[in-house]
């Protein structure tokens, strides 16, 4: 039987997220098996009067292409990523999953030249603006068994956090937008963590639902060199095909000094990836009423309502803190009363605590009056 919500969130995606226009072409990207999202994304192309051209990949296939691979086979690649790309005017990722976990099993030095040579410069190219991109999760058994739920279940808060009210959320990120951009000092104090940092002269940016289904978050970046002290996350992080737990950072001078996991030479190597991957490219808050608990997805995760993320790697085009690398991992802190709490000040105010909001301008973006 075919499910409204999803024509409905098909709608969002086309007519919001990338805005499609008459004449313009879009690629559909799905992970996974042919599923209805991506049949009603197509439908929406042409009733916008769109081209919709279509690309489905697999993780276990593309475990194969990468245990052999190499720096040519990594040029031909791009190359081609490049071409692809070029007579798109939008793009829309549908994430559904056959197994990321069989990424696992590829050497890291081979995710780590795939990431340096394809992913990241493909990623740069949709991020400088000349194709308009969103990507989108389509709930399968695997989310729901990640959210700890039935699948029906999963389906109805799936769909509690993709439709909500973006219009609504985005006019109520003003206030924070606002109030990020006149801070200099960023100090954030919990259980493990005791962090400071400058967004001096840095841009917030609004995500209400344009570039992310769920969205939910309005990030700045630290001023590269200040960041000091320590952060320990407390939501689980998959990165190729390893869940990474317990995550403690410390940091001097802007640069992740020490660090340690569930896997700490694991995830030393991720950080020796470049220069870059040892300083942060982001912080942000998130802000998804629905959104409350980790699921091991970033894409749910880093916009879980009360948390923030602070991201080791490359920054964004439109937040240009001047680090550069070939990875961006979105560590997530979650600082509501069940997860230990926590406080978030902007040049000595208390912004927020334990996940809610404090000063009366900020409180429209509590998860009580977004819902």
């Amino acid at each position: 039987m075919r499910d409204e919500r999803l024509g409905r969130l098909a709608r969002q995606l086309v007519n919001r997220s990338v805005a499609l226009q008459k004449g313009e072409h879009l690629l559909v990207s799905s992970t996974g098996a042919e599923n209805p999202l991506v049949v009603e994304i197509i439908r929406c192309a042409y009733e916008a009067g769109g081209y919709p051209h279509l690309d489905i990949q697999n993780h276990a296939l593309k475990k194969e292409v990468l245990l052999g691979y190499d720096e040519e086979a990594a040029r031909v690649d791009a190359a081609w990523e490049a071409t692809r790309m070029e007579g798109m005017d939008a793009s829309i990722s549908v994430v559904t999953t056959d197994n990321p976990m069989e990424m696992g099993e590829v050497p890291r030095e081979k995710l780590a030249l795939y990431a340096r040579l394809v992913g990241h410069p493909v990623n740069r190219r949709r991020r400088e603006g000349r194709v308009r991109w969103c990507v989108a999760l389509y709930p399968t058994p695997f989310y729901a068994l990640s959210a700890g739920m039935s699948l029906r279940r999963f389906e109805d808060y799936y769909f509690d956090v993709c439709c909500l009210d973006y219009g609504k959320m985005d006019r109520a990120m003003d206030a924070l937008v606002k109030r990020m951009e006149r801070a200099d000092k960023v100090h954030i104090v919990g259980p493990g963590t005791d962090l400071t940092f400058s967004i001096k002269g840095l841009p917030a940016i609004k995500c209400a639902g344009e570039a992310n289904i769920p969205d939910g978050e309005v990030y700045t970046a630290p001023v590269r060199n200040s960041v000091s002290g320590r952060l320990a996350y407390n939501a689980p992080s998959p990165h190729d095909g390893f869940t990474f737990e317990n995550i403690s950072l410390a940091f001097r001078d802007g640069r992740i000094v020490e660090a340690t996991a569930n896997d700490t030479p694991r995830i030393n190597h991720i950080f020796d990836t470049d220069e870059g991957a040892r300083y942060v490219g982001e912080f942000s808050f998130g802000l998804n009423p629905y959104i409350t608990f980790p699921m091991k997805d970033i894409l749910f995760d880093e916009k879980i309502a009360g948390s923030f993320h602070f991201t080791p790697g490359s920054c964004y085009d439109e937040c240009d803190n001047g680090n550069k690398s070939a990875i961006h991992w979105d560590l997530v802190c979650i600082q509501t009363p069940e997860y230990g709490g926590g406080e978030i000040w902007l040049d000595g105010e208390l912004i927020r605590k334990d996940g809610l909001f404090v000063p009366e301008s900020l409180q429209c973006l509590n998860p009580e009056a977004l819902r």
